[in-house]
Protein backbone atom coordinates (compact mmCIF):
# COMPACT_ATOMS: atom_id res chain seq x y z
CA UNK A 1 0.00 0.00 0.00
CA UNK A 2 1.15 3.75 -0.96
CA UNK A 3 1.85 6.10 2.75
CA UNK A 4 -1.13 8.46 0.71
CA UNK A 5 -3.58 4.98 1.03
CA UNK A 6 -1.81 4.29 4.60
CA UNK A 7 -2.52 7.97 5.94
CA UNK A 8 -6.23 7.94 4.23
CA UNK A 9 -7.16 5.26 6.08
CA UNK A 10 -5.55 5.83 9.48
CA UNK A 11 -7.57 8.96 9.14
CA UNK A 12 -10.57 7.14 8.34
CA UNK A 13 -9.93 4.77 11.57
CA UNK A 14 -9.05 7.85 13.76
CA UNK A 15 -12.62 9.55 12.52
CA UNK A 16 -14.43 6.32 13.78
CA UNK A 17 -13.23 5.96 16.70
CA UNK A 18 -13.70 9.85 17.57
CA UNK A 19 -17.21 10.23 16.63
CA UNK A 20 -17.55 6.61 18.24
CA UNK A 21 -19.74 5.19 15.40
CA UNK A 22 -18.13 1.87 14.43
CA UNK A 23 -20.38 1.82 10.86
CA UNK A 24 -20.10 5.27 9.92
CA UNK A 25 -17.91 4.70 6.30
CA UNK A 26 -20.95 1.62 5.39
CA UNK A 27 -23.46 4.68 6.36
CA UNK A 28 -22.02 6.75 3.33
CA UNK A 29 -23.35 3.97 1.05
CA UNK A 30 -27.20 5.10 2.46
CA UNK A 31 -28.20 7.48 0.51
CA UNK A 32 -28.87 11.12 1.89
CA UNK A 33 -30.35 9.75 4.75
CA UNK A 34 -27.02 8.02 6.25
CA UNK A 35 -25.74 11.59 5.59
CA UNK A 36 -27.67 13.32 7.52
CA UNK A 37 -27.41 10.58 10.27
CA UNK A 38 -23.59 11.14 9.81
CA UNK A 39 -23.53 14.97 10.33
CA UNK A 40 -26.11 14.71 12.75
CA UNK A 41 -23.51 12.63 15.41
CA UNK A 42 -20.99 14.81 14.05
CA UNK A 43 -22.47 18.41 15.65
CA UNK A 44 -23.50 16.51 19.06
CA UNK A 45 -19.66 14.92 19.08
CA UNK A 46 -18.30 19.19 17.73
CA UNK A 47 -19.83 19.98 20.94
CA UNK A 48 -17.56 18.14 23.23
CA UNK A 49 -14.09 19.49 21.43
CA UNK A 50 -14.90 23.05 22.20
CA UNK A 51 -14.27 25.58 25.29
CA UNK A 52 -17.06 28.00 25.20
CA UNK A 53 -16.28 31.53 27.37
CA UNK A 54 -18.32 31.44 30.70
CA UNK A 55 -20.78 33.87 30.01
CA UNK A 56 -21.91 31.29 26.57
CA UNK A 57 -23.27 29.28 29.24
CA UNK A 58 -26.59 30.79 30.41
CA UNK A 59 -28.30 29.60 33.74
CA UNK A 60 -27.32 26.94 35.51
CA UNK A 61 -30.48 24.90 34.60
CA UNK A 62 -30.32 26.26 30.63
CA UNK A 63 -30.12 23.94 27.76
CA UNK A 64 -27.25 23.27 25.99
CA UNK A 65 -28.97 24.56 22.38
CA UNK A 66 -27.87 23.46 19.24
CA UNK A 67 -30.00 25.15 16.15
CA UNK A 68 -30.58 24.33 12.63
CA UNK A 69 -31.42 26.90 9.91
CA UNK A 70 -32.81 25.00 6.60
CA UNK A 71 -32.39 21.36 6.61
CA UNK A 72 -35.11 19.93 8.33
CA UNK A 73 -33.80 16.31 8.04
CA UNK A 74 -30.95 17.16 9.80
CA UNK A 75 -32.95 18.92 12.37
CA UNK A 76 -34.73 15.32 13.00
CA UNK A 77 -31.84 13.29 12.72
CA UNK A 78 -30.19 15.46 15.58
CA UNK A 79 -33.34 15.19 17.57
CA UNK A 80 -32.65 11.44 17.77
CA UNK A 81 -28.87 11.61 18.30
CA UNK A 82 -29.32 13.99 21.00
CA UNK A 83 -32.87 12.68 22.63
CA UNK A 84 -31.80 11.74 26.07
CA UNK A 85 -28.34 13.00 26.57
CA UNK A 86 -26.53 15.41 28.35
CA UNK A 87 -23.07 18.13 26.95
CA UNK A 88 -21.24 19.58 30.13
CA UNK A 89 -23.99 18.61 33.16
CA UNK A 90 -26.90 20.33 30.59
CA UNK A 91 -29.34 18.72 28.49
CA UNK A 92 -29.30 19.48 24.93
CA UNK A 93 -32.20 20.46 22.66
CA UNK A 94 -32.72 21.18 19.45
CA UNK A 95 -33.74 24.76 18.21
CA UNK A 96 -35.22 25.36 14.29
CA UNK A 97 -34.06 29.01 13.23
CA UNK A 98 -34.42 31.71 10.47
CA UNK A 99 -31.89 33.57 9.38
CA UNK A 100 -32.15 36.79 11.25
CA UNK A 101 -33.45 35.06 14.51
CA UNK A 102 -31.87 35.81 18.17
CA UNK A 103 -29.16 33.66 18.92
CA UNK A 104 -29.31 33.71 22.49
CA UNK A 105 -28.55 30.43 24.25
CA UNK A 106 -27.73 28.91 21.62
CA UNK A 107 -23.87 27.69 21.19
CA UNK A 108 -23.85 25.80 17.86
CA UNK A 109 -25.83 26.40 14.94
CA UNK A 110 -25.95 25.15 11.66
CA UNK A 111 -26.65 26.41 8.22
CA UNK A 112 -28.26 24.25 5.78
CA UNK A 113 -26.98 24.66 2.34
CA UNK A 114 -29.97 26.03 0.92
CA UNK A 115 -30.50 28.92 3.52
CA UNK A 116 -26.38 30.26 4.24
CA UNK A 117 -26.80 33.69 4.58
CA UNK A 118 -24.81 36.26 2.46
CA UNK A 119 -21.39 36.60 4.26
CA UNK A 120 -21.71 39.75 5.01
CA UNK A 121 -24.99 39.41 6.92
CA UNK A 122 -23.96 35.89 8.17
CA UNK A 123 -20.83 37.60 9.76
CA UNK A 124 -23.24 40.23 11.14
CA UNK A 125 -25.87 38.16 13.30
CA UNK A 126 -22.71 36.22 14.23
CA UNK A 127 -20.00 38.45 15.06
CA UNK A 128 -18.71 38.30 19.03
CA UNK A 129 -21.27 35.36 19.41
CA UNK A 130 -20.01 32.38 21.59
CA UNK A 131 -21.59 30.44 19.25
CA UNK A 132 -20.43 27.24 17.00
CA UNK A 133 -21.43 27.99 13.28
CA UNK A 134 -21.20 24.93 11.12
CA UNK A 135 -22.33 24.63 7.73
CA UNK A 136 -22.12 22.60 4.82
CA UNK A 137 -21.96 24.94 1.48
CA UNK A 138 -18.83 25.26 -0.50
CA UNK A 139 -16.85 28.68 0.30
CA UNK A 140 -18.79 28.80 3.88
CA UNK A 141 -15.72 29.16 5.85
CA UNK A 142 -14.72 32.23 3.86
CA UNK A 143 -18.24 33.79 4.76
CA UNK A 144 -17.67 33.00 8.87
CA UNK A 145 -18.89 29.54 9.30
CA UNK A 146 -16.46 27.93 11.68
CA UNK A 147 -16.56 24.37 10.62
CA UNK A 148 -18.03 23.49 7.22
CA UNK A 149 -18.75 19.62 6.57
CA UNK A 150 -17.57 18.29 2.96
CA UNK A 151 -18.08 15.51 1.29
CA UNK A 152 -14.55 13.61 0.54
CA UNK A 153 -14.41 10.22 -1.62
CA UNK A 154 -18.10 9.72 -0.55
CA UNK A 155 -17.48 10.32 3.13
CA UNK A 156 -18.81 13.07 5.21
CA UNK A 157 -15.69 15.09 6.36
CA UNK A 158 -15.02 18.80 7.97
CA UNK A 159 -12.99 21.86 7.47
CA UNK A 160 -12.24 24.55 9.88
CA UNK A 161 -11.10 28.15 10.43
CA UNK A 162 -9.92 28.36 13.28
CA UNK A 163 -8.98 31.95 13.45
CA UNK A 164 -12.99 32.86 13.02
CA UNK A 165 -13.62 30.30 16.01
CA UNK A 166 -11.30 31.62 18.25
CA UNK A 167 -11.87 35.82 17.06
CA UNK A 168 -15.91 34.39 18.73
CA UNK A 169 -14.12 33.51 22.01
CA UNK A 170 -14.49 29.76 20.99
CA UNK A 171 -11.21 27.00 21.69
CA UNK A 172 -11.57 24.19 19.59
CA UNK A 173 -9.61 21.21 20.76
CA UNK A 174 -6.55 19.71 19.56
CA UNK A 175 -8.07 16.63 18.74
CA UNK A 176 -10.98 18.24 16.77
CA UNK A 177 -7.93 19.85 14.50
CA UNK A 178 -6.39 16.55 14.34
CA UNK A 179 -9.07 14.85 12.42
CA UNK A 180 -10.26 17.63 10.15
CA UNK A 181 -9.87 17.36 6.52
CA UNK A 182 -8.53 21.04 6.37
CA UNK A 183 -7.55 24.06 9.24
CA UNK A 184 -6.92 27.24 7.81
CA UNK A 185 -7.52 30.77 8.87
CA UNK A 186 -10.82 31.92 6.69
CA UNK A 187 -9.42 34.31 4.38
CA UNK A 188 -6.50 31.38 3.74
CA UNK A 189 -7.34 29.05 0.54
Amino acid sequence: MSLPVVRACMRAALLAAWLGVSSWCAAQGGGQGAEYQVKAAFLYKFAGYVEWPEEAGGAVDAPFTIAVLGSEPLAVELQQVVSGRTLADRSVTVRRLRFGDSLAGVHVLFLGQAETPPPDQLRQWTRHRPVLVVSESEGALHAGSMINFVIVERRVRFEIALDTAEANGLRLSSRLLAVAQKVTAAGAP
